[in-house]
């Protein structure tokens, strides 16, 4: 069986994968992910995706190689990582009331035989009306810095929002499972068949 790889370095798509109870490892890749002129967001994450799967994949032969990259959109803008506790006020005082689009970059190259898969999965996230105690209240919690939109859906986070709408719950936390599922599938790994 080919190894698998997630071109990831985050705990949060690691620990997604992990649900898949299939042995896999990490590696970083090292890309530039900034936007292209005029690209539009699904465009990046489909790009970006595809780009870290195939940077990992320069270092294997064998290998199926997964590449993930997620953006949100508010009002027709991308929400980065907030960073720091001023910028993610403005973001959940932004978002208060409003809704949310990530778009969540999926890739899966095979190093073998050089073909990838790819796609683009949505998820929309309402925010309740939160005033600024319950925002800060909120960041002090949880302090999601380094997540774009300046929550953790699967932490306390969950407590902001009114409705969730797509079709797998964890393409929010990073890692649309359902979709790589059948990626997966596609290149003769079916999970559900014992070895």
């Amino acid at each position: 069986m080919q190894q698998l790889i997630l071109g990831s370095s985050s705990p949060f798509r690691a620990e997604l994968l992990a649900k898949l109870g299939l042995a896999f490892t990490t590696a970083s890749p090292d890309i530039d992910e900034s936007p292209l002129e005029n690209e539009q967001a699904e465009q990046l994450v489909k790009r970006l995706s595809e780009q870290k799967a195939r940077a990992i994949g320069q270092h294997y032969t064998n290998a199926l190689i997964i590449g993930s990259d997620q953006v949100a959109i508010l009002d027709g803008q991308i929400l980065g990582k907030p960073d720091n506790h001023i910028n993610a006020v403005k973001q959940l005082t932004t978002a208060s009331g409003k809704t949310v689009l990530f778009l969540t970059g999926l890739a899966l190259l095979n190093s073998k035989t050089g073909q990838i898969q790819s796609l683009v999965e949505p998820f929309e996230v309402s925010f309740k009306t939160l005033s600024v105690a319950q925002i800060e209240f909120y960041l002090q919690q949880e302090q999601p810095y380094q997540c774009a939109g300046s929550f953790k859906s699967e932490g306390f986070g969950i407590s902001l929002f009114y409705k969730l709408r797509g079709d797998d719950p964890n393409s929010l936390i990073g890692l649309p499972l359902i979709r790589l599922i059948e990626l997966l599938k596609a290149e003769g790994i079916d999970i559900l068949q014992p070895n």
